[in-house]
């Protein structure tokens, strides 16, 4: 197979050597193995969902993991991991109605060190390639043309965080998959020690910088979102002095300490939209924020377009009393499209569709989902605790829940929908 007038097996030697002599050292050169070429003329062959084909073409990998799941009625994404030679290879398919639609190969080997991507026609569309600190963490991600060899961006992972001020105000603890703290828009929002350092936590990394990044996917397409959500909360709360943290995806049994370090910053709103179906995943998180309750959880219901109270989801299905669960709803106070549902296990709903934001990379841009209705209902917090600097988590779950006006139709929520949190105190 060619792919642009060249063979695939040359040009992905090449980009494979030279990310692994730049991952691993050049020694690691004559364990190149010799057959990438044949993972992808398999890869792009139906069909999509046999792991087996990759057997009969490389009769050495060795099949460890193999995953195929519905896209409506249908197969129509595939995830199988092969080791080959040194290396271990995980190649992702999507296939929507049988038909190809892209590859995606991501290959380590003690690290992850390269992917490369092919489109529904089985050519390159791009190649990524994980660049290492002298620490040996992740540095950065540079990203490759379809041609291999031509450099068009790098995504930082785990920038050096810009001094500033610290803004006073309201202190609310946001744990999500980081911010980005080198944004000038979210720099007077940030708290800051005495000489000008961040105040935050990075749980999945364990340092003190909570770069906006989520590779619990990828390690080659990170996703982000706590940038995102803190500009809905800074927007409707200008008051709000920011204490970061980042999740910690690989051990969850670290939210307990994200919740004793926020305490011990004297944090009484904590901004929480995030969740899962494991109950297990958060069982820490439940323990330790019982013994907390003058610590309010602002908590999103989830976009799973489902009942709560039925199939849980994970914080919002706890039995905390020190929390308030909020899902999404249209202007015009129906529940928004995926949004769930619960009249146990969600509070209320407050508009959250089509919300205004500024991303990570400081581009302005439309989001929705519960995620960006839990901001929402953090501003209308951290406002009311300016107002009433001695209260507490009980307190201000209180006045908010009085605010809320009941639904009609199907009990879809506890105690109703807010039209406007942007509106008082």
């Amino acid at each position: 197979m060619t792919f642009r007038g060249v063979r695939l097996s040359a040009i992905t030697s090449v980009f494979i050597y030279a990310c692994m002599t730049a991952a691993t050292g050049p020694s690691n050169a004559d364990v190149l193995p010799t057959s990438i070429s044949p993972i992808f003329d398999v890869a792009c062959t139906a069909p999509f969902e046999d792991p087996q084909r990759f057997r009969k073409a490389l009769p050495d990998s060795r099949i460890v993991e193999h995953l195929v799941t519905n896209m409506g009625a249908q197969p129509g994404r595939a995830r199988t991991r092969l080791l080959v030679g040194p290396l271990q290879i995980e190649i992702q398919s999507l296939f929507p109605g049988d038909r190809l639609r892209r590859v995606t190969a991501e290959i380590s080997d003690t690290k992850p060190f390269a992917s490369i991507s092919v489109d529904n026609r089985c050519q390159f569309t791009e190649a990524r390639e994980i660049i290492y600190g002298q620490d040996g963490r992740a540095d950065r991600i540079r990203v490759y043309a379809a041609d291999l060899k031509t450099v068009t961006s790098e995504i930082e992972l785990n920038p050096d965080i810009p001094k500033g001020t610290d803004p006073g105000g309201v202190s609310i603890g946001l744990i999500d998959s980081g911010v980005n703290y080198t944004l000038e828009e979210f720099n007077t929002n940030l708290a800051r020690n005495a000489e000008g350092e961040l105040i935050g936590r990075d749980f999945w990394d364990g340092d003190h910088k909570p770069f906006d990044v989520d590779l619990g996917r990828s390690d080659f397409f990170p996703l982000h979102h706590g940038s995102a959500v803190m500009s809905v909360l800074i927007k409707e709360a200008p008051m709000a002095r920011v204490i970061p943290v980042r999740y910690p995806r690989p051990d969850m049994t670290k939210m307990s300490d994200a919740v004793t370090w926020l305490a011990s910053q004297d944090v009484r709103i904590v901004n929480l939209a995030m969740g899962s179906n494991s109950q297990l995943e958060w069982q820490a998180f439940q323990k330790t924020a019982e013994k907390h309750p003058r610590i309010l959880f602002i908590v999103s219901a989830g976009n799973n377009g489902r009942d709560i109270d039925k199939i849980p989801v994970y914080p919002a299905s706890l039995p905390l009393p020190n929390t308030i669960v909020v899902t999404s709803s249209s202007l015009d106070g129906r529940l928004a499209q995926g949004s769930n549902w619960g009249h146990e296990h969600v509070d209320i709903m407050v508009p959250g569709e089509r919300v205004n934001v500024i991303d990570h990379r400081g581009a302005p841009g439309k989001a929705s989902g519960s995620s960006f209705a839990v901001p929402r209902v953090s501003a209308l917090a951290v406002r009311i605790l300016a107002k009433n600097p001695d209260w507490h988590g009980p307190e201000i779950r209180e006045w908010i829940l009085k605010r809320a006006r009941p639904v009609s139709g199907r009990n879809i929520t506890r105690y109703g929908w807010i039209p406007d949190p942007s509106d008082g105190p």
